[in-house]
């Protein structure tokens, strides 16, 4: 994305200071973001330090870093710590529920995305932004209110239960889907927002380490249980265990409200899941214990408050975790923002209303596409004809590389917009509805009728040649 030449950073001893609230994932990139650019960052977090205080509030469930958040990463020159605790995962591994496996590859040869604990991230990014004298952090803060006008919060200390007003200047909302400042925002005229829930809940569970501390499933993959209306799924982690997360209804013949006792839960993974229940010695205790989570998405308009306000991350476009994109996404946003200011300088206005109007469609579109993947992941990645069609759509892409990027390749391995990405998607799915009756299976792909056929498709469709 470039970045700020040394005459700029030199320069930049009397910008003014930013404000962030929220010292998540994105919020911590962003403080060390803006501290590089010669601002005095002040970060408050509602949350005790997560470095004291152990797992932040039930939420270990792991993420999925792929290209676009280990850009932004390298931006500010910190990939390398980062990679210290990140395990590449280069495929999909499908269990049925005999315990047969089928293998799907993300992308092409050694394309990985890699699996990184939140918690683990998280104290990596603060033991970074630490460092930086530019930085100050403040937990345990708690905003109660943002007054626009005034720009002033009010802030209430969860271990003092002091109270102080503070002023800001620049003020950037990155604290996540329940955002105080969009709050704040919401109450101004004429304000967009929507949130919508799936009908389905998750909960983080553990296949735990071998007796040597190794890995029981194929470490360096991720793993899926699909099972038509629900799914189970598993990354791993750098202690040999993998985090196991079950994306299941609330209601239901087959809900979370027919799983109450711990005999219920047994039972039902043992015959839904029965290969994993070996390594899941904990599960029914886990499963009664750990909380429930939602699934919601947030949409909302504007992103912007003046030249005083900008949300990011999950504050502006939360998204279900479906794509393994609402971090990078928050990331992409940091490394954006970066960049334009890099082109427009101290010129506020331009950098927020150029970053709203960049960012707003794509966010929506990587919504969108969330959703879609999670009917895929729980269904689709069970028919051998979905298979089928994916292995012939590397083909395609190996055939004609500059006129075929798969779609889950444009949002993972690639900086092509969402918004274009999802509407490339959509044109090649129309394609392959086209070509798939006349496959029945992969060799068929070098018949000559089928390979005229794609050569037709691929004229017809030559604006994807200009997809890098």
């Amino acid at each position: 994305m470039g970045t700020p030449s040394s005459a700029a950073v030199a320069a930049a001893t009397d910008l003014s200071p930013c404000t962030i609230m929220g010292a998540g994932l994105v919020g911590s990139l962003l403080a060390l973001y803006l501290a590089r650019r010669g601002h005095q960052v002040d970060v408050y977090e509602r949350r005790a330090d997560p470095r004291l205080s152990g797992a932040v509030e039930g939420r270990s469930i792991n993420l999925a870093l792929s290209d676009r958040g280990w850009r932004a990463l390298e931006g500010v020159g910190i990939s390398e710590q980062v990679r210290e605790v990140a395990i590449p995962m280069y495929r999909r591994v499908m269990h049925d529920q005999q315990g047969r496996l089928t293998y799907q590859p993300y992308g092409r040869e050694n394309q990985a995305i890699y699996s990184v604990s939140r918690g683990g991230l998280n104290r990596t990014l603060l033991n970074l932004t630490e460092a930086d004298p530019r930085i100050r952090m403040h937990f345990n803060e708690h905003c109660q209110h943002v007054d626009l006008r005034a720009r002033r919060l009010e802030m209430h200390n969860t271990l003092t239960d002091q109270e102080q007003t503070l002023p800001f200047r620049r003020l950037f909302g990155a604290d996540g889907a329940y955002s105080a400042v969009r709050g704040a925002m919401q109450k101004t005229d004429r304000y967009e927002f929507s949130q919508s829930y799936l009908e389905y809940g998750y909960k983080e569970l553990t296949i735990e380490a071998g007796p040597n501390g190794e890995w029981q499933l194929e470490k360096n993959a991720l793993h899926i249980w699909p099972r038509g209306q629900y799914m189970m799924i598993a990354l791993p982690n750098l202690d040999g265990s993998f985090n196991c997360t079950l994306f299941f209804p609330y209601e239901g013949q087959e809900s979370f409200t027919t799983l109450e006792t711990t005999e219920q839960v047994q039972a039902f993974f043992e015959e839904k899941f029965p290969d994993a229940v070996p390594f899941m010695p904990d599960l029914a205790e886990e499963f009664i214990q750990n909380p429930t989570g939602s699934l919601i998405t947030v949409k909302c308009f504007p992103w912007t408050h003046k030249d005083e306000i900008v949300l990011l991350g999950d504050a502006s476009h939360a998204i279900v975790p479906f794509y393994g994109q609402g971090m990078n996404a928050g990331f992409e946003d940091c490394s954006v923002l970066d960049a334009l200011l890099n082109q427009y300088g101290e010129d506020w206005n331009m950098v927020f209303s150029e970053f709203q109007r960049q960012r707003k469609p794509n966010a929506d579109a990587m919504a969108d596409l969330a959703i879609y993947n999670f009917e895929e992941m729980r269904d689709r990645v069970a028919d051998p004809r979905f298979l089928l069609q994916k292995k012939i759509e590397s083909k395609i892409s190996a055939q004609y590389p500059d006129q075929w990027l798969p779609l889950y390749s444009q949002v993972t391995f690639s900086d092509t917009p969402y918004a274009d990405a999802w509407a490339n998607g959509q044109r090649q799915e129309s394609i392959m509805q086209r070509l798939m009756p006349h496959i029945q299976t992969e060799a068929d792909y070098d018949l000559p009728a089928v390979q005229e056929m794609v050569r037709q498709e691929m004229e017809k469709n030559d604006a994807l040649s200009s997809l890098k």
